[in-house]
Parts: structure tokens; C-alpha cells; sequence
């Protein structure tokens, strides 16, 4: 999943993306309106922390933007206005949460992670590829009923795979979703991250296996009798 953080305050960003790293979020930052509108119109993003006072302008404004696009992701208010009125407006504005500062890093992961299990969200509850089983909440992967503990990464392409069954993935749409904008990229590391996990998933006995389309990405199948 990627996470948007349009937040003004550097070292609120460096905590928030320190704490949505950890949680399994790949997470970009934008410190005006006018960056976050730029982001926000070239990358997939699965959901946005949003400051309302942003030196270029009101985030109420991108939430009217947001509303009358049909860039539809879900948007956790955090802010330090904390009066009632405030609350209804950013709400009123289609925020689908609000928190205010101070706050406690685990209760922002727990409600963007509420926000994308809604319907429609990029959080299910449970995937299943042949024996593979994968909690999407709890990050926990089963080859039946073994646990097999995966990084963070290769958690997510097996997550993105499962959610595309029986589909090509391409290699470019696993890059955008697992890294960050300032994460150091390497040409071969998708590749890596697959290799490994393929070995992983052999090795358990998965009767899902990972496909390479040369050129293009990588599928994943549910393997028969």
C-alpha cells in the first residue's frame, strides 16, 4: 500500500513515514498543496494523511478536489485544529476521519488501516491462492496451516499477486506500490524480491506459483491436482 503524508512540518513527516514503514506502507510527502495536487494526479495512492494548514493554502480546498474527481482514496485528517466546528468542516469537506495533534503514531496506522478496510478500500481481510493464505490485516501468510514469515516487500508483491489472481502484474505497477519516492530504487530489485519469494513459496509446499511474462511482469496461478 502507498500512503501520501501532505504535511508541512519535517519532522512530523520523518515520523510518519518512519511509523508507516514499519506497519508495511510505502509512504511519499508532499509539503504543499500544489505538490500533493502534483502527486496525487501521477501515483495510484491508496489513502492520504492530510494537514489542514499548509503554507500555500487550506487543505479543505484539496478535499473539495478530491470529492469532484474521481480520485476517490481515503483521507485521514490530522491536524492541530481541534475545535468542534473545525472537525465538521474538514468532515463536511470529505475527510473520512479526523485526529488531532499531538498523536500517537499507532492510532494513525490504525485508522488508515480501518479506512482501507471499508468496502471499496485496498484492505481486505483475507486472500487465498490455492493452500497461500494471506491476512491482509495482520500481514500473516500460511501455506496451509504453517505460518511463513515473509520481509515487508516480498509480503507486498505476494499480497499484490494474490489480489490480481490469475492476472499479469506488471513490473512498473509492483514498483509504484512498494516504493517511496525518495526510496532508493535498483533496476533489478523487483526482480530479487520475486526470485526470493518464489523460492520461499516452492519450499513451503504453496500450490500457488509465480509466473515471469518477460517484458512485462509477473503472474501468479493456482496450481491444479
Amino acid at each position: 500500500m502507498r500512503i501520501l503524508v501532505i504535511e508541512d512540518e519535517t519532522r512530523i513527516i520523518e515520523i510518519l513515514q518512519e511509523a508507516l514503514s514499519r506497519a508495511g506502507f510505502a509512504a511519499d510527502s508532499a509539503s504543499r498543496c500544489a505538490e500533493a495536487r502534483e502527486a496525487l494526479s501521477l501515483t495510484p495512492y491508496d489513502a492520504a494523511v492530510l494537514d489542514l494548514g499548509l503554507p500555500d493554502g487550506d487543505g479543505r480546498a484539496l478535499l473539495t478536489d478530491l470529492q469532484s474527481s474521481r480520485n476517490k482514496i481515503p483521507v485521514l485528517v490530522l491536524t492541530a485544529r481541534d475545535a468542534v466546528e473545525d472537525r465538521v468542516s474538514g468532515l463536511d469537506a470529505g475527510a473520512d476521519d479526523y485526529l488531532v495533534k499531538p498523536f500517537a503514531t499507532a492510532e494513525v496506522i490504525a485508522r488508515l488501516r480501518a479506512l482501507l478496510r471499508r468496502p471499496g478500500g485496498a484492505l481486505g481481510v483475507t486472500l487465498q491462492a490455492g493452500n497461500v493464505s494471506f491476512d491482509t490485516i495482520g500481514r500473516d501468510v500460511r501455506i496451509g496451516v504453517t505460518a511463513l514469515p515473509l520481509p515487508r516487500r516480498e509480503g507486498a508483491i505476494l499480497e499484490h499477486l494474490m489480489r490480481r489472481l490469475g492476472r499479469v502484474v506488471p513490473k512498473t505497477v509492483l514498483e509504484e506500490r512498494l516504493y517511496g519516492v525518495d526510496d532508493e530504487l535498483e533496476s533489478n530489485a523487483i526482480p530479487v524480491h520475486v526470485h526470493h519469494l518464489r523460492r520461499k513459496l516452492e519450499a513451503a509446499g504453496a500450490t500457488a506459483e509465480i509466473h515471469t511474462v518477460r517484458g512485462v511482469g509477473y503472474l501468479l496461478t493456482e496450481r491444479r491436482g
